[in-house]
């Protein structure tokens, strides 16, 4: 190809390139525009460091579950949960500001691929009183059937329509956990899906059996910085419930997983 056409092909290219980021930048949706008929409430608690948070029981009402469909967020996002037929449930929304931070759905996928950052994260224990790691290990495996360690990939400079990976978090609570997590792109934004692919036991008693915990996580830059949507549900027993208090584990769990995600995002 002559020089001067292939000059002419890269700066086409090159101004290609810029007005497609500048559509991008420009189609940023509000939390607003996302959340229309928010209460105050929880619109001032979602924009605090803690975010709004709750959990009960699936006879519970729940604010933004209950109003999925008249907001800008997938309603799939939530079936894909109430499909597990969760006891309890656990929903979350949280503002984060990045003004200093022009964070892309990339820096948010790798932001999740960071699994060996769960370790050590630090929740409240109401039982001692004081901070306590909630993972003291935590790793990508192999497979469902080979759980050898496999380490966490280098940052990617692009992202899979789907992914999936397989985790196992040493909980303090429970002992080794294992998961199956699925990254999946959206139109407007990402989705980090969790599952337990073995049965959760508090010693020898099972907990939560095989695929009864299910979490989503669905996280999208917005005009304001990035908007985290989590929605988690776990079905078991009356008995395991009466003795243990399974909302606030839930709750416990989801809040170091975001917290995770928005600590990779600011690093």
């Amino acid at each position: 190809m002559p020089f001067r056409k292939i000059m002419a092909f890269s700066i086409a290219a090159f101004f290609s390139f810029i007005l497609c980021a500048v559509s991008v930048s420009a189609q940023a949706r509000t939390f607003a525009g996302i959340f229309p008929g928010l209460g105050s409430d929880i619109k001032s608690a979602a924009f605090t460091d803690d975010g709004y948070l709750k959990f009960g029981k699936k006879t519970d009402t729940f604010a933004l579950i209950g109003n999925i469909e008249k907001t800008g967020i997938d309603p799939e996002i939530v079936k894909l949960v109430l499909a597990g037929n969760p006891g309890y449930i656990v929903e979350a929304l949280i503002l984060i500001p990045m003004e200093e931070k022009n964070v892309s759905l990339v820096n948010i996928y790798n932001a999740l691929g960071k699994i060996g950052d769960l370790k050590g994260r630090l929740y409240y224990s109401e039982t001692r009183k004081q901070l306590h790691p909630l993972f003291e290990e935590a790793t990508r495996i192999a497979s469902e059937r080979k759980t050898t360690p496999v380490p966490d990939p280098a940052p990617a400079g692009n992202i899979p329509k789907d992914e999936t990976n397989f985790l196992r978090l040493k909980d303090t609570n429970f002992g080794n956990t294992y998961y199956r997590s699925e990254i999946s792109l959206l139109q407007n934004g990402l989705l980090f899906g969790l599952t337990n692919f073995k049965s959760i036991s508090y010693f020898v008693v099972p907990v939560i059996k095989e695929g009864k915990f299910i979490a989503q996580l669905y996280f999208e830059p917005v005009k304001e910085g990035v908007l985290i949507f989590g929605i988690a549900g776990a079905d078991i027993s009356d008995y395991v419930a009466s003795k243990i208090h399974i909302q606030s584990a839930i709750a416990k769990r989801l809040s170091v997983f975001i917290s995770w995600a928005i600590d990779g995002l600011k690093k």
